[in-house]
């Protein structure tokens, strides 16, 4: 996830460039430089976003940003748990639920992923909304499992959820936001 989350800090806005200037390569003025060099150098392909989307990326390096947050407070809720020793009638219990932990935190980390793919031009805004769904019902989850351990104090996990739940939405806000504007642009074109 913090992966994801550099790659998407490098992001950058699209430049604005002066239509008058010509801006297509000239092979005289690097005659030993492939195409291949130039994509390595800078890894720029494709990278750049017009405002909206970057709005969209902005929002969504929130959203990822949150979720490190939410499962580093995880981290902390369950190395507290396994401090002091419990009775053996709950042992059965602790691992089942801290394999459902495990498997949501697995889940959360390949939505992050696909998240982040699909945030390259030309986003993928219907992938977007479903993988923030997915992230959305893995929270839930996850406070569902972490309300079966009443003895532990889980105040600070449960406030990074609900703020990673609140990035969630607003980011499906402008995810909607988005596909609305692209709509009225369709009909604009289409009148």
């Amino acid at each position: 996830m913090k992966d994801v989350l550099r790659e998407l800090k490098e992001l950058k806005p699209a430049s604005v460039e002066d239509p008058t200037i010509d801006n297509t390569p000239d092979e005289t003025t690097h005659p030993n430089e492939s195409d291949d060099d130039t994509d390595d150098e800078g890894g720029d392909l494709g990278e750049d976003l017009s405002p909206e989307e970057m709005k969209i990326a902005e929002s969504a390096i929130i959203v990822v940003s949150d979720t490190l947050t939410a499962i580093k407070e995880l981290i902390r809720f369950i190395t507290g748990l396994l401090r002091p020793s419990k009775p053996a009638d709950n042992d059965n219990k602790s691992v089942d639920s801290l394999e459902g932990l495990l498997r949501l935190c697995k889940e959360i980390g390949i939505q992050i992923d696909e998240l982040g793919a699909c945030l390259y031009p030309p986003q993928e805004i219907p992938a977007l909304k479903l993988g923030a769904d997915k992230i959305s019902d893995n929270v839930r989850e996850i406070q569902a499992e972490i309300r079966k351990f009443e003895e532990c104090s889980h105040d600070s996990l449960f406030q990074a959820c609900e703020c990673l739940a609140t990035s969630l939405t607003k980011m499906k806000t402008e995810l909607d936001l988005s596909e609305t504007r692209t709509k009225m642009q369709n009909l604009a074109v289409s009148s």
